[in-house]
């Protein structure tokens, strides 16, 4: 919990259907839509939540705030999240619990080795595993006595931040292009195409990535992709 609410929120204490009351989660995502699927696992959790949108901004807040929980996805734009795990779980004091996130097949496996406390696959909709997640690791102390409420609801984000981050990365790919910046785009479409069950972002990475791999110009590609998604976004824009 951050330091300065310890005191105010001394009677926070967990309840049956708000099992995470009293808990401050700082979530490590540059999605927006992975990150309002969190903010709503949060708020029916009854757990605080505060957002960095990379490395940089994560190791930013922390200086000023001791969050009770880290959950940080491990694609960001300035860097590995394993990072920031390695120096989150060999920091004193350490935080409660430090979860890593990220929707690619091997990605548990690194975060584990890099020192997280758990896992959390995306796309993160089921409320009940990511209450579990939690409160397996947050210690004795801050769990609810007696019967938790089990309602395995499934969450759902906003198709608005789903249209926020394809704005975003096309924003990415009109800037002069590298072949970092372009693996970047790719493992973020790829995420995202998970955690939202979308087909033509699921093809859009696959493409960037094989178009990678055979060497396509940069510059060419980053304005290709662009279109791509540009043509996918514009009509809703318009609506």
């Amino acid at each position: 919990m951050d330091e300065p609410d310890l005191l105010a929120n001394s009677h926070r204490l967990p309840t049956a259907d708000r099992p995470l009351l009293g808990l401050t989660i700082l979530v490590v995502e540059d999605s927006r839509f992975a990150s309002e699927a969190m903010r709503l696992l949060c708020l029916r959790s009854g757990a605080r939540i505060r957002r960095a949108d990379c490395l940089r901004s994560a190791r930013r807040h922390l200086q000023i705030y001791r969050p009770s929980v880290v959950i940080v996805d491990l694609g960001l734009p300035d860097g590995s999240g394993t990072d920031l795990i390695r120096e989150l779980t060999t920091a004193v004091p350490r935080v409660a619990a430090v979860l890593g996130t990220s929707g690619d097949d091997n990605a548990e496996t690194l975060a584990i080795s890099a020192g997280a406390d758990g896992f959390l696959p995306k796309p993160l909709k089921s409320l009940t595993a990511f209450q579990s997640a939690i409160l397996s690791h947050v210690g004795a102390e801050r769990m609810h006595i007696g019967p938790r409420a089990v309602k395995d609801d499934t969450i759902t984000p906003d198709d608005l931040a789903l249209q926020d981050d394809l704005e975003l990365i096309v924003d990415v790919l009109e800037k002069p292009a590298n072949p970092e910046t372009l693996d970047y785009v790719a493992q973020f479409l790829g995420g995202l195409a998970r955690s939202a069950g979308n087909g033509f972002l699921e093809q859009v990475a696959a493409e960037l990535a094989q178009a990678r791999d055979e060497g396509e110009p940069s510059a060419s590609l980053s304005r290709r992709m662009a279109e791509l998604i540009r043509r996918e976004t514009a009509p809703k824009r318009a609506i």
